[in-house]
């Protein structure tokens, strides 16, 4: 793989500052049910790195300690930590609002079919891929029959009170193909909840649409085909300092660096 790191260190886009912390982001690991073309940290069915135990005790000290609102939950696929639950259990009883990045797919898994019920009991809310409502954009980007198992976890956590009731939050991110930005999110957002429920009867709650980052397995293709410096381009070109201090929460409002999505 074609590491981007030395094109990423220097480089002549806009400074910003950070905001006070309110949101902790906290990789679980790189092992994954899937393997997907665009994915940022390489994560796989064959990567073996996850976060140890001792690791997450310190996580949920700082929780503690620094008086954290929101624990962000993402991986490879979070959920396949063997201390996902603990963790969340832990961050649930202080108080934190927890957000699980969820690949959907996971969720049918053999060891797994109590995770959506657990996530549902533990009021977590729930972000799941789903890059697009068609079968073949779905499959082309993240595998073959990805996208059924997607319909399947979204139908369960639907079983389960997700996208209706409103304390169990389910918002779906739309992230694009190739070195395309995506569309407005407020424009994608009534196509994906018509042709959902219109296809498959699923409900969900927002849409969050993010731009992939050049790094990685996603990186690492764009310098294979040439198209990494017309990538930053198109970045830099779409940059947008208003982005930066729009109240986005926890989510995927603002994309990258205030990028104008």
């Amino acid at each position: 793989m074609k590491d981007t790191y030395e094109l990423l260190v220097k480089t002549d886009f806009p400074t910003i500052k950070r905001a006070p912390l309110e949101t902790l982001q906290v990789n679980l690991g790189y092992l994954c049910n899937q393997q997907c073309l665009h994915c940022h940290v390489d994560a796989s069915p064959r990567r073996k790195e996850i976060m140890s135990l001792q690791t997450i005790t310190d996580i949920v000290d700082f929780l503690q300690l620094k008086n954290i609102k929101n624990l962000d939950l993402t991986g490879g696929a979070p959920e396949m930590n063997p201390h996902f639950s603990l963790l969340v259990k832990k961050a649930r009883q202080l108080g934190v609002h927890v957000i699980d990045r969820c690949n959907l797919t996971v969720l049918s898994e053999p060891g797994y079919e109590e995770m959506a019920g657990f996530l549902a009991e533990n009021t977590v809310e729930v972000v799941a891929s789903l890059p697009c409502y068609l079968q073949e954009n779905v499959d082309a980007q993240r595998g073959q029959g990805v996208f059924d198992g997607s319909i399947s976890g979204l139908r369960l956590l639907n079983e389960f009170g997700y996208g209706s009731d409103e304390k169990l939050q389910l918002n779906l991110v739309y992230n694009p193909q190739g070195i395309n930005l995506p569309p407005s999110q407020g424009e994608l957002e009534p196509a994906y909840k018509k042709e959902l429920k219109q296809r498959f009867d699923i409900v969900f709650n927002n849409l969050y649409t993010i731009t992939n980052m050049p790094i990685k397995r996603f990186g690492s293709t764009l310098i294979s085909k040439g198209l990494f410096e017309e990538y930053m381009q198109l970045l830099k070109t779409s940059y947008s300092k208003d982005n930066l201090s729009a109240d986005v929460s926890h989510h995927f409002k603002c994309g990258l660096a205030g990028l104008c999505l």
